[in-house]
């Protein structure tokens, strides 16, 4: 498996046309759908600020995104550009159509208790985590969707890279204020989004920020 080529892309897609166009608070989740056919954007608004998604198909709750799938499918280990994002199933989900961040991971797993402990401090344990963010969207919006169906998520615009070891760094990203990822849903998705609130990780100046959503239909 190889490190994947940046390849950035602008869009064409006017932010006046979107369906929904919401500022999205720092470190607060949130569960939506986006159609087959829609284009989603997610816009790191500040620099730096890990978005954590997953994604789920809207037909099928047991049907998500898959890491090992998303990576065997493109033969390599970051999202940018031209990536299709794989479930479990072996069928696309989504496909990034725009992208001016160029490196997203989809190695290094969502906060949780557990790893600020073991990253961390054990004082650390239960401070806010992307765990957590999603168990609460997923209760409160009651959906058929829980704990067991949390699966390893993507973390736009942050910047994991693995070492000759094998071992896996969380680095400076390599994003900026407005940069943005475009995603072209391949069939009706649930998207679950943890605004990353780490307060631990350097990557992000210790300091979670916003970030915006844009959805268009499709043209």
């Amino acid at each position: 498996m190889t490190a994947t080529a940046i390849r950035i892309q602008d869009s064409a897609l006017d932010p006046a046309q979107a369906v929904l166009n919401q500022r999205h608070p720092a470190g607060e989740p949130i569960l939506f759908k986006v159609d087959q056919g829609q284009t989603l954007r997610i816009v790191d608004l500040e620099g730096n600020q890990a978005a954590d998604v997953i994604f789920y198909s809207r037909a099928d709750l047991a049907e998500h995104y898959s890491a090992t799938d998303t990576m065997l499918h493109q033969g390599g280990i970051y999202l940018t550009t031209g990536s299709v994002l794989m479930s479990n199933e072996g069928r696309p989900m989504l496909t990034i159509v725009a992208d001016t961040c160029g490196r997203h991971d989809t190695l290094g797993g969502a906060c949780a208790a557990e790893s600020n402990t073991v990253r961390y401090a054990l004082q650390k344990k239960f401070m806010h985590s992307c765990r957590d963010n999603y168990l609460i969207a997923l209760q409160h919006a009651d959906i058929g969707l829980g704990k067991a169906d949390l699966v390893p998520n993507i973390n736009f615009f942050m910047n994991v890279p693995v070492t000759a070891e094998g071992d896996l760094k969380f680095d400076d990203g390599v994003s900026g204020p407005g940069k943005y990822v475009e995603l072209r849903a391949e069939m009706d998705v649930w998207v679950l989004i943890s605004n990353c609130p780490q307060l631990n990780n350097p990557c992000n100046a210790y300091n979670p920020t916003p970030i915006q959503l844009l959805v268009w239909d499709a043209v």
